[in-house]
């Protein structure tokens, strides 16, 4: 066994400190990433109504909450109050990043814009996060999700003509600017690195969708023509897409010609490969429902577990269509420890995804999410307050 498989490393961002001023879900999913991967995460919260929005559940905070809070610590503080407020700036003397998703404009005002923290600590990185940008004419609208699924173009491509635009099962906008936003500020990390100076770092909600357009883009890029909805098929290939078994829907991605061969053998239908209409892809495209139905009528011959087992083990891509539950219970999430239980005081315990991302030797750590002001005593004290500040501080409400 090799020294990194039998001794692991510190987490690649172990000794990196995050002031993490984010609410809501794309600002808490970014500095989540990088409290997964070691970075100490200082999560403010206010003194008053901490986490109301997101209250309720079996214990004071929802799964909303829970799904993107991990790793953090959290340190309750009224940044309003001038006492608070300087509090927070020792924090972020003593900081690498700062992360906030306000509407741009809100931490100029609070004199925590990029320029004003770097004339304190050059090193500083800064990480903003909005619905469309701190630039042109939407700069301060707000933003939520659906609403940049909708202007991104993503919703138009999704569901199906009948349907009608459709929007991502999962808040895939703010979700992916999280990601985005922690990529931003590991290269910027990397910069830092290199030039020893820290810079900004923004990205917005709007623009996480747009950069990923791909195909759909190039589509129109090339012909001028704005692609349709897609619904369950790939708009390039066929077959490819959601069929039915005997049983119940599964996917099959069919993506060469020569996957297309073998495949009408697999379902007993040699035939097909020489019908004028299904000759290539781009015929198999365009007689898509044709094609669907000639498909189906084969496979209806057996369960989707049958010809999944089967079209597997020809080498063309087969799979079931999971629910949540069936997903998490199915071996190959477990092999891949994409389940994770974790002790939780309140909640008694603490389900989670796993780490999609798993480095060998500097690996990730998940800790459960806090409890609201659960470190403000232990991160304040780390920072020059003594017992006596402290107790002060609580008295006059700067925290909590």
């Amino acid at each position: 066994m090799s020294k990194s498989q039998s001794q692991p490393q510190p987490p690649p961002l172990a000794g990196i400190k995050v002031v993490d001023l984010t609410r809501y879900l794309a600002g808490p999913f970014c500095t989540q990433i990088l409290g997964d991967y070691g970075a100490e995460i200082l999560k403010i919260e206010p003194v008053e109504n901490p986490r109301g929005e997101l209250g309720g559940g079996k214990g004071p905070d929802t799964y909303f909450f829970l799904s993107t809070n991990r790793s953090k610590k959290s340190v309750r503080l009224d940044i309003k109050n001038t006492e608070g407020r300087a509090i927070l700036m020792r924090l972020i003397d003593a900081a690498d990043i700062v992360v906030d998703n306000f509407r741009p404009g809100v931490m100029d005002a609070l004199g925590l814009d990029y320029a004003s923290l770097a004339a304190r600590n050059p090193r500083i990185i800064t990480c903003s996060i909005s619905g469309f940008g701190s630039t042109g004419p939407l700069r301060d609208f707000p933003g939520f999700d659906q609403i940049a699924q909708g202007m991104s173009g993503l919703m138009s491509v999704t569901g199906t003509v009948e349907s009608g635009p459709t929007r991502v099962g999962i808040a895939i906008c703010d979700l992916l600017a999280g990601i985005l936003s922690a990529n931003g500020i590991l290269l910027a990390l990397q910069a830092r690195h290199r030039d020893g100076r820290g810079q900004r770092v923004e990205t917005s909600l709007l623009e996480s969708i747009v950069s990923i357009l791909t195909w759909s883009a190039g589509i129109y890029f090339e012909t001028g023509v704005t692609p349709a909805p897609a619904g369950n098929n790939h708009p390039l290939s066929s077959p490819y897409g959601v069929f039915k078994a005997s049983d119940r829907p599964f996917n099959i991605a069919c993506g060469s010609e020569a996957m297309w061969q073998k495949f009408v053998k697999v379902i007993e239908r040699p035939e097909l490969a020489d019908d004028d209409r299904f000759k290539s892809s781009g015929r198999r495209v365009k007689n898509r429902a044709a094609l669907t139905e000639e498909i189906n009528l084969a496979l209806a011959s057996q369960t989707a577990e049958h010809w999944i087992a089967v079209l597997n083990r020809e080498g063309i891509p087969s799979g079931p269509i999971l629910t949540i539950e069936e997903m998490f219970k199915h071996p190959q999430t477990a092999a891949r420890e994409m389940l994770l239980k974790l002790p939780h005081p309140q909640l008694g315990e603490f389900l989670t995804t796993g780490l999609a991302a798993k480095l060998e030797s500097t690996p990730g750590k998940i800790t459960r999410p806090p409890l609201v002001g659960e470190h403000t005593d232990e991160v304040l004290g780390s920072n020059g307050y003594t017992k006596d500040d402290l107790k002060r501080l609580r008295t006059n409400g700067v925290i909590a």
